[in-house]
């Protein structure tokens, strides 16, 4: 590989420096710095950030892949500014044994967009009555270290503390989709006055909740660790903010749609705002993002739900429920959380990178900006402003909430332990 120099860059927000990379890894950062030969970037006004991680993204490879495969999904997160991605467990098959976690782990080391770590399966097939391989996935090729079940809650509380009790031996991590389903059958947004009002049935904030306060005890009791998945109440928040003032070991992550959207836009009737867990109230988006900033919330997760075309074109009740999230996430932060004051540059690099990546021991990932650490980075235009055009997607679906939305920013570059996945805008 050829060195690469990036000239005037703001790294995490800061003051303008160079960054040289050499090879796989970060040889210098400072002002000044030139080396023969190397490819420069001029990078002034930008801000640098480590590569962003992704704790919950849907590839829907094996088994799905009219949605997205591992190389589109992984496209899309490099034009997103992602280094390293985790995929869900409900493909087709489930990812709920060693030999589909590794299909999926090589699939995504084959395409080198970004790094692709599977998240296996909590129950067999995501039924929620036997537990899958925990440790063979663990033990295998793919390393997995985070468990899910999500699109489907598990909602036994005996097989919810028997994984906690598993994967605690090798420092696993549950990650719970909350969701008490006889709370929400029948559901298709948040229930309240909106849904009052359209007659639709409703996803009441309690069905989350329930599950958040009966996790955080079942970790605290066993002594493991616990994360929640796209948390979506104002009540959430609270417990969650509850338990870690206990110290019980758990985590939570956001969507950039929960930190934007509400419920109100249900009222257009356009499938593309389904989405699970519903769009809230304002006043849960506000809560939200205020524990964003505090720190009751860890990270921002996409949920990258990408469905085709005739999924979403339907009426309401038919719809499926996502939206894809990998290639406007880091503009919705900005908007939400940058332009309103609550977050700086150095903290979005923390709960978009640093944070996801500790939780999900992603090793090489949300590094420091600085010499001798690989050179998994993010480069991005703050100042521009640009309507979402889905047409140019890199993911193979178009389901977001975003189009023809005017949003601040783009990732200009992103670079994969030094080897550049966009340059300019455009992927290599």
């Amino acid at each position: 590989m050829s060195k690469i120099l990036i000239r005037g860059a703001r790294i995490l927000g800061g003051e303008p420096q160079d960054v040289l990379i050499d090879g796989e890894t970060i040889e210098a950062v400072g002002t000044g710095l030139s080396a023969e030969g190397a490819e420069v970037v001029e990078a002034a006004g930008k801000v640098l950030l480590p590569g962003l991680v992704d704790l919950h993204t849907h590839l829907r490879e094996p088994g799905r892949e009219d949605s997205e495969t591992v190389l589109t999904g992984t496209r899309a997160a490099a034009s997103g500014g992602y280094t390293a991605v985790f995929a869900m467990a409900n493909t087709f098959p489930v990812a709920d044994t060693a030999g589909v976690v590794e299909q999926v782990y090589r699939l995504g080391r084959e395409h080198g967009y970004c790094d692709v770590q599977p998240i296996g399966a909590v129950t067999v097939g995501l039924e929620g009555k036997k537990l899958a391989e925990l440790g063979a996935m663990h033990d295998s090729a793919a390393g997995v270290t985070v468990f899910s079940d999500d699109g489907k809650c598990v909602d036994d509380a005996v097989i919810m503390r028997r994984a906690l009790e598993y994967v605690k031996a090798f420092g696993g991590v549950v990650a719970q989709h909350a969701q008490e389903p006889r709370l929400t059958e029948g559901a298709q947004m948040n229930e309240g006055i909106v849904s009052a009002e359209l007659g639709l049935g409703g996803w009441p904030a309690v069905a989350e909740e329930s599950i958040i306060a009966r996790d955080v005890l079942l970790a605290e009791h066993v002594g493991s660790r616990v994360h929640i998945c796209h948390l979506s109440t104002a009540g959430s928040v609270e417990i969650v903010r509850w338990a870690k003032s206990r110290g019980i070991d758990v985590t939570a992550e956001v969507t950039p749609h929960h930190l934007l959207l509400t419920d109100e836009l249900v009222r257009t009737y356009n499938p593309v705002y389904k989405v699970n867990p519903p769009l809230r109230t304002e006043a849960d988006v506000h809560a939200l993002r205020q524990a964003l900033a505090d720190g009751t919330i860890d990270i921002v997760a996409t949920d990258h739900a990408p469905h085709p075309h005739e999924d979403k074109d339907c009426e309401w009740a038919a719809a499926a429920m996502g939206m894809v999230g990998l290639e406007t996430a880091l503009s919705v932060v900005q908007e939400t959380m940058v332009e309103t004051g609550l977050l700086d540059w150095a903290q979005v690099a923390d709960r978009m990178s640093v944070a996801p990546a500790r939780i999900g021991q992603a090793a090489g990932h949300g590094r420091p900006v600085s010499a001798g650490e690989p050179a998994n980075l993010t480069l991005v235009d703050t100042a521009y402003r640009g309507s979402v055009d889905p047409a140019g997607f890199a993911s193979r679906s178009r389901n977001t909430p975003y189009e023809g939305r005017e949003l601040p920013g783009r990732v200009t570059h992103t670079w994969l332990r030094g080897k550049a996945t966009l340059v300019d805008g455009k992927l290599t």
